[in-house]
């Protein structure tokens, strides 16, 4: 059996007939969608969305950084910019 990955789910039918009560009940948090008793997909509200690809954004930034830290450097004079 797969792991479902919130406090709380809903079946597709379910979700189908009433997205807008699917959505309130949610108050804030994910929902897993359920077919056929399996994780399908997630609905995630919007704020937690950005956050999330805000933090993966980060991560990619941070590995970029790492990596070039192992570069040689440069000297460069402002004004040569």
């Amino acid at each position: 059996m797969e792991t479902i990955l919130a406090d709380s789910s809903v079946s597709v039918t379910e979700l189908k007939r009433n997205p807008s009560a699917v959505i309130e009940a949610a108050d804030g948090e994910a929902v897993a969608v359920l077919v056929h008793n399996k994780p399908s997909a997630y609905l995630v509200p919007a704020s937690a969305y950005k956050r999330l690809l805000d933090r993966l954004e980060d991560l990619e930034l941070a590995e970029l950084v790492r990596g070039r830290a192992k570069e040689r450097r440069l000297k460069v004079k402002l004004d040569d910019l």
